[in-house]
């Protein structure tokens, strides 16, 4: 069901699309979590390891894809908003083509430059061979992937949060499954474990397409799926391609951290990969409030409605603080419960490597929550340089000072959290005075909420 955000109660509008793309993510994450969680503890440290080790690649890749379909969903957002529904439709095909044959293409690659790319991160000849085997059955479902976003992002341009939740539950329901099937059972280890991930993703495809053909007329297109337009498509790489660099810059930032990771031991990569995906599970639904912003104000931007964009914004940071503030209290008090997720019961070292980062972490997740909140700002007025330039400045100053106070200091496993700390810093340093400036341009006359 489509939504138009242009009229109506501004809080609840958000909340209500704002819980689907949460849960949603959060089923998305469990692709990544069940692998960890199960490999862990039934594999060991190692094959952990080693999914760890390919996870920065396999997000990368990954996250340009989900960046490009981001750009792609602005521009339909404004031109639902605008009620332009044949350049809506010119839109959709034109970016479903160019997105199927790029994501092909990039598959191939990847399946071949797998070994090279490990290589470059510095992973450990005893994990190698396993985490090489993990990306390449990963990628050859990457059109999957590309499609599933696609369609999720279009459907939320279209106001509709809710139908990509109902297939992520029942896909990671499977994963779940099936990693248990091909890891514990089959004991298929590390290659089974991307398997499972491989077809949960395939049969999350396939409910997506059954649904829009029977429920979704708008996006019924028939022959003119074949619609190509190359104007179009210039104008969504040139959306989409700043998005996903920014996408691309994070998980870059974290590759950059991982090689400093790498280096120092089994456990230190074993604890870092669990922390990254409590990061994940903490940080996404900051992201996703500050998505649901993004499509709330794209849709007023098409309609020409700037105060109630501002309304918007302003309501989106109520949500943020509410959320954020429960999150760091779970993260801190049950840290070591949280951990104990992760790896078997004799793993004491890692387990107290990654308490020392959570409790540190709890209280600094109010500043991403503000980071993403002037990131989906912008996203929604079309303005994404500063989004990626923001995106640049915080995973520099990140890495570096993770390089600086683990390499040159000798700091522990908590100067990770430190990095990120400095990386937040930075990004705020230059957000702050370019939103006070565009915020002061628009002049609204009431910016009340309601």
């Amino acid at each position: 069901m489509t939504t138009d955000m242009t009229k109506g109660p501004i809080i609840p509008q958000l909340t209500e699309f704002t819980i689907p793309l949460v849960l949603g993510n959060l089923f998305q994450l469990t692709y990544n979590a069940a692998d960890s969680v199960i490999v862990g503890k039934f594999v060991g440290d190692d094959a952990l390891a080693a999914v760890g080790s390919a996870g920065p690649i396999m997000n990368m890749v990954i996250l340009f894809i989900s960046g490009m379909c981001m750009g792609a969903g602005i521009l339909m957002s404004t031109q639902y908003g605008a009620k332009k529904y044949e350049q809506l439709q010119r839109q959709i095909s034109t970016t479903m083509l160019g997105g199927l044959a790029f994501s092909a293409a990039i598959a191939v690659l990847l399946i071949v430059f797998s070994y090279p790319l490990l290589r470059l991160l510095q992973v450990p000849e005893d994990i190698i061979h396993s985490a090489v085997m993990y990306l390449r059955i990963v990628f050859v479902g990457l059109i999957f992937t590309f499609i599933y976003n696609f369609f999720s992002n279009t459907l939320r341009a279209l106001g509709d949060s809710k139908v990509p939740l109902y297939f992520l539950i029942i896909s990671a329901f499977l994963n779940v499954v099936l990693d248990l099937f091909f890891v514990v059972v089959v004991k298929w280890g590390v290659p089974g474990s991307a398997l499972a991930t491989m077809l949960s993703e395939a049969l999350c495809c396939l409910f997506c397409l059954i649904y829009i053909k029977k429920k979704i007329p708008l996006l019924c297109l028939g022959k003119k799926w074949r619609v190509f337009d190359g104007s179009i498509l210039l104008r969504t790489f040139n959306y989409g391609i700043t998005s996903a660099l920014q996408q691309m810059c994070i998980q870059l930032g974290k590759i950059c951290v991982q090689t400093v990771v790498n280096v120092q031991g089994v456990a230190f990569i074993a604890a870092f990969t669990a922390i990254n995906r409590v990061d994940d599970f903490a940080m996404t639904p900051q992201q996703n409030i500050a998505h649901a912003s993004t499509t709330f104000m794209a849709q007023n931007k098409g309609a020409g409605n700037i105060r109630r964009m501002k309304k918007g914004f302003l309501s989106s940071i109520i949500l943020q603080v509410i959320y954020t503030t429960v999150i760091a209290i779970v993260v801190f008090v049950f840290s070591r419960q949280i951990m104990q997720l992760f790896v078997s019961d004799g793993s004491e070292e890692v387990i107290t490597l990654g308490m020392s980062y959570l409790q540190l972490i709890a209280f600094m997740y109010f500043m991403p929550s503000a980071t993403n909140i002037i990131q989906g700002f912008f996203r929604g007025l079309g303005d994404l340089k500063v989004t990626l330039i923001s995106t640049i400045l915080n995973m520099s100053a990140r890495f570096l000072s993770a390089w600086i106070m683990i390499h040159i200091l000798g700091g522990g496993f908590g100067c990770l959290a430190w990095a990120n700390f400095v990386g937040w810093i930075a990004m705020l340093a230059f957000q702050v005075p370019m939103i006070l400036l565009r915020w002061r341009k628009e002049q609204p006359e009431d910016l009340s909420v309601r």
